[in-house]
């Protein structure tokens, strides 16, 4: 029997070094034995058996294009962050992303509560994955490691915010990795480091030089206020590197309701109060890190892997009945 044809659509590609283009390009990897794989940035009119979409809003042409030329076909959507805590509220091409599509899914299962009877009833939770990356090599310094693009959703002006509120005295540092997408945030940042030695900023690395960074980090500080399911999270938790995370939804679907790691999203005060707690406190550290170990499961590739390929089974299998 031949391989099934299936499109991978993703707004970013390898250049964006995102969420989206990873996700993307771990998903083809994880079908490459069971199906012939293409990711592009929109659907170039060929016909598929199947089409996995990321982005509601943002993959919004492709989707509708594909859907009205193969009504037929299977279609899966994939929600990131922007999609699930906002766009599909207000936008409609957003909205009519997910009328489209045959399956939906989001990344946690606090996203599923952000969607209507009807859209959960087609939809699935997948949890990303990371392998396990452990190094030892620790600074004798508290070193704390945020790994995101200097844009909004972001929220890196709360992360300099704290840094400057940290006692004199404090051995904190913080490096700050991520590429300059909004150049007011990047002028901040570099104003930040002249000001204020403890924080680095490295802007974007390669995702290998950022893994071996957060690997040795003391913990990772996420202070996102919109997020899909982030996989610098999953990473850090991979790597035995406990979260400071904002409590949005995104986050909690990942790490849990009960995880002590939280700070309200946008309170640098309460933030610089968490990283200088996890500094002083070595048994508040120690929970932190038992409370990610517990989540570690969640986050094997084997398991992310089955799940995609689950999917695709079940878009083929659909395919079959209409």
């Amino acid at each position: 029997m031949p391989k099934p044809n299936v499109l991978i659509v993703t707004p970013a590609l390898a250049d964006a070094n995102n969420g989206n283009w990873r996700t993307a390009s771990r998903w083809a990897r994880f079908l490459a034995g069971v199906a012939r794989v293409d990711v592009a940035g929109e659907w170039d009119g060929e016909p598929r058996d199947a089409m996995i979409a990321l982005h509601a809003r943002r993959s919004a042409k492709s989707v509708r294009a594909f859907h009205d030329a193969c009504a037929r076909r299977p279609l899966a959507l994939v929600l990131t962050g922007t999609d699930v805590y906002r766009d599909i509220e207000q936008d409609r091409e957003a909205q009519h992303s997910l009328e489209c599509a045959s399956h939906l899914v989001v990344l946690q299962a606090d996203a599923l509560d952000r969607l209507s009877p009807a859209q959960r009833a087609k939809s699935r939770v997948i949890v990303q994955s990371a392998s396990r990356l452990r190094r030892q090599d620790r600074s004798r310094h508290v070193d704390l490691v945020a790994v995101g693009h200097l844009r909004e959703e972001k929220d890196p002006l709360t992360l300099m915010a704290a840094v400057r509120l940290l006692p004199a005295d404090s051995t904190i540092r913080v490096v700050h990795i991520g590429q300059e997408l909004d150049p007011a945030l990047g002028a901040m940042a570099h104003r930040t480091m002249a000001e204020c030695s403890r924080y680095r900023w490295l802007g974007g690395l390669p995702r290998e030089a950022a893994r071996r960074w957060v690997a040795r980090a003391g913990a990772l500080v996420h202070m996102s206020r919109m997020e899909g399911g982030a996989q610098a999270v999953i990473e850090a938790v991979q790597s035995g590197v406990p979260v400071l995370a904002s409590r949005i939804g995104g986050n909690v679907g990942l790490l849990g309701e009960d995880y002590d790691g939280y700070f309200p999203a946008g309170d640098a005060g309460r933030l610089a109060a968490l990283m200088q707690r996890f500094a002083s406190e070595p048994a508040f550290a120690s929970r932190l890190r038992a409370q990610c170990a517990l989540r570690e499961p969640l986050f094997a590739p084997q398991a992310e892997r089955d799940h995609v390929r689950q999917l695709l089974h079940d878009l083929l299998a659909l395919q079959q009945t209409t």
